[in-house]
C-alpha cells in the first residue's frame, strides 16, 4: 500500500490518480473514475472532483493508496 501526503485540506480524486502516476493524464483519470474503476473507502466513487481527505483509502487497478496529512515542518521558526 502506498501513502500520499497532502498539505491542504483535500486533493481532488482525479488529481490524486494523476499525482500517484496511476493515470498518465487528468483526462484519463476522469474517464477511469466516470467508468466506475475507482473506489474510496470501499465504495465505488464516480465523482471526478471528489475531495479525498486524510484517512481516505483509494483503490484503482490493483493499486491502493492512503491519503495522509503531511506533518508540520520542524524547520518553522517558533
Amino acid at each position: 500500500m502506498t501513502t500520499f501526503s497532502i498539505t491542504d485540506e483535500y486533493i481532488e480524486l482525479c488529481r490524486l490518480l494523476k499525482a500517484l502516476g496511476w493515470c498518465d493524464t487528468g483526462g484519463q483519470a476522469k474517464a477511469e473514475i466516470a467508468d466506475g474503476h475507482v473506489t474510496v473507502n470501499g465504495a465505488l466513487e464516480t465523482r471526478k472532483r471528489y475531495k479525498t481527505r486524510p484517512g481516505d483509502v483509494v483503490v484503482y487497478a490493483g493499486n491502493t493508496a492512503t491519503v495522509i496529512a503531511e506533518s508540520p515542518s520542524s524547520d518553522l521558526p517558533l
